[in-house]
């Protein structure tokens, strides 16, 4: 009897998920009574890799693949995402409840993860409104300035006396931790840092411990799907997640804590980083608007958004230059055409970037973050492209699928820069706002952060470029572009550089009291 009902229950399923009329659910593989598709994604690993190897092969953009009771749709169609997030947006501007998220934003405080309702309201109004307006993003201009000069200081210290190879997955990663750090917390280390402007011990500890948890915010994880399994930790994720957090909130608390009473004792009255606006913030009868919690959970929100795309864009850009050298000297000729050599690039020359522009574009669709854009839920039954999309379905949009769709892309794996410029009226940005590739994606659910997202990559990359001349590394004939199963370069990138602008345009500043 039982061996009859899993017959029939299969077969069921396999009509209900191929999107027969019976119901319309989108294609996807036949999934097991109660567990779904838990077995076979388990042994998968990568798992997004058998995602698409399952969408290549039913010739679909958009399927259904149930893992215990929830329905996961991934979708590779920039129409399709669309209509997910332009057309039935209000349907799909919540989020799932997962371990990791629990974790790390302390039960849901934050703007990023937390589930649709007055506290994901409050947080979006206070960061769209306080911390990521334009005229934040102007006041904090200077501290970023002075994190681009320090990246220029300390890679002109590895190179003023001979060309030497350089790690730059370090420099990238560093970079986009020294600008939050000093935009969040006005310092650039924790402890005693080093007078080079490079990165010490405790900054190494801290940039390792967000890419940790980056690694695993909406990884797959069982207990996600099957509740009554979160007491095994069976992917080890929340053991991983937990030593990580221990890690940032080490740095980071202490910090917190001894502002959040400078402000109670009356010892600071202004502003002056993100921190002190948080603290500041007060409810309509004077009493602080956020708890001391909110704002410790909001900020590593913050800094785990702000450091990953930045430096991974920029590591994959320069390899993908490096190996067609005719990219990286059209990019430096524009450098030197829109900015000379007399100056360093500034953020105000950015919108005349075009070419290093389309670089980065091209980095960002080619070689993604993350496998999945954070996943949405279903709110309500919904029909979306003919498709039934059920109450509870967690819906991912495909970076990899949208970036690499042969549809869109043609030679979707080529690294060409010059295809985001066939519109020369066009204002070029790091937004795709079509939903062709996926940088800030867009919605009530959209990254309220691009304009800063797409200062600290474009500064990262210009500068580097401006700044120095990039050769392959001796006999070495080309970089080897794998990807890891993290969708980072496979082999840190490194490269030789020597400076290339006059001497006196190198910052050469000693250490300063602020920086720690």
């Amino acid at each position: 009897m039982v061996v009859a009902f899993i017959l029939f229950y299969g077969k069921r399923r396999n009509k209900y998920c191929v999107g027969s009329t019976a119901a319309a659910l989108p294609p996807g593989p036949i999934p097991w009574p109660i567990v779904g598709c838990l077995p076979t994604l388990w042994r998968k690993k990568p798992r997004y890799r058998w995602v698409h190897k399952i969408m290549e092969e039913l010739n679909t953009e958009i399927a259904c693949i149930r893992i215990g009771k929830i329905h996961v749709i991934p979708v590779t169609s920039p129409e399709l995402a669309m209509e997910f997030l332009k057309t039935h947006d209000s349907v799909f501007a919540s989020r799932p409840i997962t371990v990791t998220t629990d974790m790390f934003s302390d039960g849901f405080l934050t703007a990023g993860v937390a589930p649709w309702g007055n506290q994901w309201k409050k947080m979006r109004r206070i960061l769209t409104s306080e911390i990521l307006s334009p005229a934040r993003h102007r006041w904090m201009l200077s501290k970023r300035t002075e994190e681009a000069d320090n990246l220029l200081r300390y890679v002109f210290s590895l190179t003023k006396t001979t060309p030497t190879s350089v790690s730059v997955r370090s420099i990238t990663q560093h970079y986009s931790g020294n600008v939050m750090r000093r935009m969040m917390f006005n310092r650039r280390y924790f402890g005693k840092g080093r007078a080079d402007g490079g990165p010490a011990t405790e900054e190494e500890e801290h940039i390792g411990a967000l890419f940790t948890m980056l690694q695993h915010v909406y990884a797959f994880c069982v207990s996600d799907y099957m509740s009554c399994l979160k007491a095994f930790d069976l992917d080890g994720h929340e053991r991983i997640v937990k030593k990580a957090l221990n890690v940032i909130r080490k740095y980071e608390e202490p910090i917190i804590d001894e502002r959040v009473q400078q402000w109670r004792d009356g010892k600071r009255i202004e502003a002056e980083d993100m921190l002190d606006i948080f603290i500041s913030l007060k409810d309509e009868s004077g009493e602080p608007l956020l708890s001391v919690k909110e704002i410790k959970a909001q900020i590593t929100e913050l800094l785990l958004a702000t450091v990953d795309n930045p430096s991974n864009a920029v590591e994959w850009a320069m390899a993908e230059m490096l190996n067609q050298p005719q990219h990286l000297q059209q990019a430096t000729e524009e450098l030197d055409r829109v900015v000379g050599k007399e100056r360093l690039v500034q953020e105000s020359d950015i919108p005349n970037l075009k070419f290093l522009t389309a670089c980065a574009r091209e980095a960002l669709r080619l070689h993604p973050i993350a496998p999945f854009n954070l996943p949405h839920i279903a709110t309500t039954d919904v029909v979306v492209a003919g498709y039934l999309i059920p109450a509870g379905s967690h819906v991912l949009l495909s970076r990899l699928g949208l970036g690499r769709n042969h549809r869109i892309w043609p030679d979707p794996m080529r690294f060409d820069p010059n295809r985001h410029l066939q519109d020369p009226g066009a204002d070029l940005g790091l937004a795709e706002p079509d939903l062709r590739f996926i940088t800030f994606t867009r919605g009530r659910r959209g990254c309220m952060g691009g304009t800063l997202g797409t200062a600290i990559t474009m500064m990262l990359l210009a500068r580097l470029v401006q700044g120095f001349t990039w050769q392959l590394p001796p006999g070495v004939a080309a970089i080897e572009l794998s990807e890891s199963d993290q969708l980072f370069l496979k082999d840190p990138l490194f490269a030789l550089a020597q400076p290339r602008l006059p001497e006196s345009l190198y910052p050469n500043f000693e250490i300063e009291k602020k920086d720690f």
